[in-house]
């Protein structure tokens, strides 16, 4: 399952989820850099378990250098796939834990959420002498926020059946649930690191995120946030929009809603908008004309359902402007 986007749209820019996407790339990239000196460079920076229970490894590290690794292994990647993987499942549940929570708030329970998915690793594996490198663990908690949050939402996922796409709608509860199951499950089958993934850390993130949701909830938000606000508020809405069906269709027409921002009413803009096809979803191009006004209606000809003389039926999508 790959999850494409969520349909609770944030009301700010994520700025800090931004920049821990930009972060990890920047990393990555110096990370590559090094060339054949790039397994050392990991070891340095990844957080290698032995390293803190062997007397003979710890000995040929400084004390800023054990520590600053609890930081610094969840900025570096094991490949393309590994860090494309994490930015995008970032990018798709962390715009909505940093609105909730404001930007300070969010930067702090991420990176907390990074070194207790180390510590649930360190716990269960003290004498690897294999590095732990990723986001995972951290962006396991923001997902283990996400359920608490939103379990309700949406999440258009893409299931490829051969060389078939299907797209379809999961629960987040039932997606993160399924995922989550998933990571306990290969750690139970496992050493708990098996393949160079660290199971537990998955899994210690995503509990450590809900309980940290919890805790952080308490602290008080910084006039930061407050300022913030104003100049973060979005001006657009999602590209990909996640058309929603009304009543049953009226001679094969499909009647549907999407949502823009008064900005993007006024503009225009265009959008990739997922429609109910069956037991899946088909993607369109819809082009938002400028001046779009609350409730009007636009017309996708022949896109609805079949008629039995083989003619087509239109989808009728309501703009609503949020």
């Amino acid at each position: 399952m790959i999850p494409i986007r969520d349909a609770t749209p944030s009301k700010n820019t994520p700025v800090v989820n931004s920049v821990l996407i930009a972060i990890n790339v920047v990393v990555f990239l110096l990370q590559m850099a090094q060339g054949q000196a790039g397994d050392r460079f990991i070891f340095t920076y990844g957080l290698v378990p032995a390293r803190y229970t062997l007397d003979h490894l710890a000995q040929h590290f400084t004390f800023g250098q054990q520590a600053f690794s609890w930081l610094s292994f969840m900025f570096l990647h094991g490949g393309f796939l590994h860090i494309i993987g994490n930015m995008w499942s970032l990018y798709i549940f962390g715009d909505n834990v940093e609105d909730h929570l404001g930007p300070v708030r969010y930067l702090l329970f991420y990176l907390a959420c990074g070194v207790a998915s180390g510590v649930s690793h360190f716990l269960l594996n003290t004498d690897s002498m294999a590095p732990t490198i990723g986001a995972s663990g951290a962006i396991a908690g923001v997902m283990g926020a996400y359920i608490l949050l939103h379990p309700t939402s949406k999440i258009l996922t893409l299931i490829p059946i051969v060389f078939i796409p299907w797209f379809v709608e999961i629960p987040a509860y039932f997606f993160l649930g399924v995922w989550f199951l998933l990571q306990f499950l290969n750690a139970a089958a496992s050493s708990g690191g098996a393949g160079g993934v660290a199971w537990w850390a998955h899994i210690g993130g995503f509990l450590f995120g809900m309980l940290f949701l919890k805790l952080f909830e308490r602290l008080p938000a910084t006039g930061l946030t407050s300022q913030l606000r104003p100049i973060t508020a979005k001006k657009h809405s999602h590209r990909l929009q996640l058309a929603r069906p009304g009543a049953a269709p009226i001679d094969a027409d499909i009647h549907a809603t999407i949502s823009v921002s008064p900005y993007e009413a006024l503009v225009g803009a265009r959008k990739l908008v997922s429609i109910p096809a069956g037991l899946q979803r088909r993607i369109y191009r819809v082009i938002i004309p400028a001046g779009t006004i609350a409730n009007q209606v636009l017309r996708l000809k022949d896109q609805g359902l079949t008629r039995a003389d083989g003619s087509r039926g239109d989808v009728l999508l309501t703009v609503q402007i949020q």
